[in-house]
């Protein structure tokens, strides 16, 4: 590997405006992820539907995730700009919608539709972060990138509870809009990408549909099971078996097509297994993170809600620094023995959380928290620029695609895993209904405890997966 000529990544060079554009389509995403929680009691309070908001969440989070594959490989056929334009339409279609909804299972369906677009937005702007740069350049590039989702923990809480409190809570949705077309008008006006050489190949639409349900029926059945139907119901295990039939039915067409959706050789080779493994725990371990922290930090050390949202928001700030610096390292010792670096506070930090308390410290958390971040930066962004630097930009939107997918499904299985934890912990658990009193600090510690343990044990497997990423996988430019 042989460092860039080009010194300057950031706003200056001439591919800045570029960089502005993708953090922009990113801010997109980010900022919906975290703006929408603290307006929750106020949707609600108008449209009513209390028991059916955590839908908001889970359907975003499916749609988001089923297509990911398909938009990978339709941007290698008919490149990254067109697709990631359709997601910042189609996720500004969706915030237009969702500030319109009228009930709460409008909202639910409109919140799919933006899940659709987001699901084309992240995966693009990484992907063009990919062909843009060179092998040296993509790490400050990933950091920068990175640093979006830094931003959007500090600000979107706040935005959301400003909007919701002094103005309207269908603002959140409204502010999408400019913020979509500022990002297409920048893309388009100074990205310029080749097109893809030779004749266009022919879409595997039917790998795409096999794919995209049976992965939406396993989703679900991982973000629903235990809590809208029970994991040995009829309805549990005909979507899990459902989602199987699919899965194969997509194995099957893959391996008889001519351009296959996703190809099975590609997942195949072991630079890609282990990196796509690696993001799957990535996923697991922030989903854990972000979903029991500020819940922990508020409910049993008596903290305000600003201040549970600032403990987590170190993890979000000290990843993207390290992510920025991680390409000196992987130019020098490789891109396994970077993430080997990164092991040591990623461990040291899910292990500190697992010895939390009622009588812990918020400044506790928060620096377990900054060592998680740091460790995520040395090993999440160093073995996405491994996968896309093993390939030639004909795969590289599928190999990021997988990527992605990949830690979407991390994260439902975090879900689940997590949430059945958490529930088994508290004291007469099944009792906890919607009438049921809010667990008491100590209750609620305890709840914690068990996932803040299996969350160590993601971070130990994750390490061991990074142990055999290829340390030098031959760049493909």
């Amino acid at each position: 590997m042989t460092a860039s000529p080009r010194v300057d990544v950031g706003f200056g060079s001439e591919r800045g405006p570029i960089l502005i554009a993708l953090m922009l389509a990113t801010a997109l995403v980010a900022l919906e992820s975290t703006i929408l929680a603290t307006a929750i009691p106020t949707i609600v309070a108008d449209l009513g539907g209390f028991t059916q908001f955590p839908w908001l969440f889970s359907a975003y989070l499916l749609t988001q995730a089923v297509l990911v594959p398909v938009y990978g490989k339709l941007a290698d056929v008919f490149g990254r700009t067109p697709v990631l334009l359709f997601g910042i339409g189609l996720f500004a279609v969706g915030s237009v919608l969702c500030a319109l909804a009228w009930s709460m299972p409008a909202l639910i369906a409109f919140r799919a539709v933006q899940g659709l677009g987001a699901g084309a937005v992240l995966p693009m702007a990484q992907t063009i972060a990919g062909d843009i740069y060179t092998v040296a350049e993509r790490a400050r590039a990933q950091g920068y990138l990175a640093s979006v989702w830094g931003m959007s923990a500090v600000v979107g809480p706040a935005f959301g509870g400003v909007f919701a409190d002094f103005l309207s809570w269908r603002w959140i949705f409204w502010i999408n809009v400019p913020l979509c077309a500022l990002a297409a008008w920048v893309l388009v006006r100074n990205f310029r990408e080749d097109r893809p050489s030779g004749s266009r190949a022919r879409v595997d639409w039917a790998g795409a549909a096999t794919l995209a349900v049976g992965a939406a029926l396993v989703i679900l059945g991982l973000l629903e099971g235990g809590q809208s139907w029970a994991w040995t119901s009829a309805t549990g295990i005909g979507i899990f078996a459902a989602g199987v039939a699919f899965l194969a039915a997509f194995v099957w067409i893959e391996t008889r097509v001519e351009e296959p959706i996703l190809p099975v050789r590609v997942l195949t080779r072991r630079v890609l297994v282990t990196t796509s493994a690696v993001s799957c725990l990535v996923g697991a371990v922030v989903l854990g993170l972000t979903s029991y922290v500020p819940s922990f930090v508020q409910g049993s050390l008596g903290t305000t809600a600003l201040i549970a949202g600032f403990t987590l928001a170190t993890m979000t700030i000290g990843w993207p620094i390290a992510a920025s610096q991680s390409g000196r390292l992987y130019l020098r010792i490789g891109f396994r023995n970077t993430g080997l670096v990164g092991a040591v506070p990623l461990v040291c930090g899910t292990a500190m959380l697992t010895q939390v308390g009622v009588g812990s410290s918020p400044w506790y958390v928060a620096a377990c928290c900054v060592l998680v971040g740091l460790g995520m930066g040395l090993i999440a962004s160093p073995s996405l620029i491994a996968a896309q630097s093993s390939v030639d930009r004909s795969e590289r939107g599928v190999v990021t695609g997988a990527n992605a997918f990949a830690r979407a499904i991390g994260s439902a299985v975090g879900v689940a895993v997590f949430g059945a934890l958490a529930n088994a912990a508290l004291p007469d658990a099944d009792s906890n209904g919607p009438g049921a009193a809010s667990p008491d600090a100590a209750q609620l510690a305890a709840s914690v405890t068990p996932v803040f343990g299996a969350v160590l044990v993601c971070a130990v497997v994750l390490v061991a997966c990074v142990s055999l990423i290829p340390n030098r996988p031959v760049p493909a430019g």
